[in-house]
């Protein structure tokens, strides 16, 4: 197993470091550099995102339709594929919008929907395999493992990065999304050699049953405590994701930071991230998920807590630290809630319940991203201060995680589950979405 948790964290690091370029320096370059909306550049960003909402069928579906014997593989390839695309055009996308706007506009729309296509059909694919080949006991270990990779391979790509468009042109920066890029599809490939084993006809009719995208919705919403998770993952990740897009250009604002000194950022962020998986690994087992959850959500309200008093201090070391609280607390975090996850499932529905908790994750990061970029310009315009609309964006996102960490109380894995798996709670939603 240890083999194939190794693979199955290619693939993650494989769509991750798909989103590094485009967080850590593409945002930065088209809100500083070239001047674009923070708004603007958060939609475009986070348009992938829009597209969430096809988890749910892509992972129902692909529990009842497998390809040439193989229920998730294809799904995972073709998302990759997409995510490389993505990434290659998107830095011609951003000079192009400042040249000619409505063809950019048009541009963006390819380029990042093909992105946001493809992070949907791979990442409820890949993690629906992960749920399936580690079992209830291997989970919490795989989720580690692939996290891990996942964060060291985010702090290569940033460094490599910052050091591909160190001095900052036009033409260094697309040789950088072109590397990342190839090295995303030669990863993602070797990952998915000989993972996944072939599905007998028979069984997959067995494993799963079709479901509307009504029904299936109502599946998760009708389930009390599954309608909580979906909610606490949106105000969660929305404040902890939605930060992508502004922390780099925040920097370059505050602080005066060069373009290679915001990419490090990213490299420094997922050092502290790293750290904690790696705790969370040594507590997996010893201590309850939700005790290890509520000290990274708490961990991160804190860090958004010091980055906000950084710029009103005008201090970098400030800044620093703020940033490290935010990648510890990310760290434990993830590692425990998407443990929690998976064990927010049930047999034979897994890429359903995965589906659903994806598209409350992209959702969030829509969110975020979106509205911070909407309320980033609304307060720079009105305050006539590019600082305070950054520092009212934090504010935002500290108090979402503080309303999610009163959440966490709320979620009970054997309520969900006494629940989901009585034999009359699906024809029950099935008769009421009708």
């Amino acid at each position: 197993m240890f083999i194939k948790r190794i693979q199955l964290g290619l693939i993650h690091v494989a769509v991750a470091i798909t989103l590094v370029p485009i967080n850590s320096t593409l945002n930065r370059v088209m809100i500083k550099e070239l001047a674009l909306s923070a708004t603007l550049v958060a939609v475009l960003a986070s348009l992938p995102y829009l597209f969430s909402p096809i988890q749910v069928a892509i992972g129902s579906y692909s529990d009842r339709h497998p390809v040439l014997g193989f229920r998730r593989t294809p799904y995972i390839l073709a998302g990759l594929i997409l995510c490389v695309i993505g990434v290659m055009v998107s830095p011609q996308v951003a000079f192009l919008l400042k040249q000619n706007f409505g063809l950019g506009i048009l541009a963006g729309l390819v380029a990042f929907g093909a992105w946001g296509m493809g992070y949907n059909l791979s990442a409820v694919s890949y993690l629906s395999l992960a749920s399936e080949l580690s079992g209830e006991e291997g989970r919490g270990k795989t989720v580690a493992v692939m996290w891990f990779m996942m964060i060291v391979s985010i702090i290569l790509t940033a460094i490599g990065l910052s050091v591909m468009v160190n001095p900052y042109t036009p033409q260094n920066l697309m040789h950088a999304f072109n590397v990342v890029g190839a090295s995303a599809l030669i990863l993602g490939l070797l990952g998915l050699l000989w993972l996944e084993p072939r599905t007998k006809a028979d069984s997959v009719q067995a494993a799963a049953e079709a479901y509307t995208f009504k029904q299936m919705t109502s599946v998760i919403m009708r389930n009390p405590v599954a309608r909580v998770f979906f909610i606490y993952l949106f105000l969660l990740l929305a404040a902890i994701l939605g930060q992508d897009i502004l922390l780099e250009p925040f920097g370059a604002q505050a602080f005066g930071m060069t373009v290679s000194q915001t990419t490090s950022i990213t490299s420094m962020w997922g050092t502290f991230v790293l750290i904690a998986i790696i705790i969370a690994g040594i507590l997996e087992g010893r201590v309850s998920k939700r005790i290890v959850a509520q000290a990274g959500n708490l961990g991160a309200l804190a860090g958004f807590i010091v980055i906000l008093v950084s710029g009103i201090m005008a201090s970098k070391s400030v800044f620093y630290t703020g940033v490290t609280l935010l990648g510890l607390g990310t760290g434990l975090a993830t590692v425990a809630n998407l443990s929690l996850m998976f064990d927010l499932t049930v047999p034979g529905e897994v890429g359903l319940y995965i589906g659903a908790w994806g598209v409350s994750n992209a959702m969030s990061r829509l969110a975020g991203s979106v509205l911070g970029g909407i309320v980033r310009d609304a307060v720079t315009q009105l305050s006539g201060q590019a600082l305070s609309g950054y520092l009212v964006v934090f504010g935002i996102e500290a108090f979402m995680l503080f309303i999610a960490a009163l959440m966490l109380a709320r979620i009970d894995v054997a309520a969900f589950r006494k629940q989901a798996e009585e034999p009359s709670f699906v024809e029950k939603v099935s008769m009421a979405s009708e």
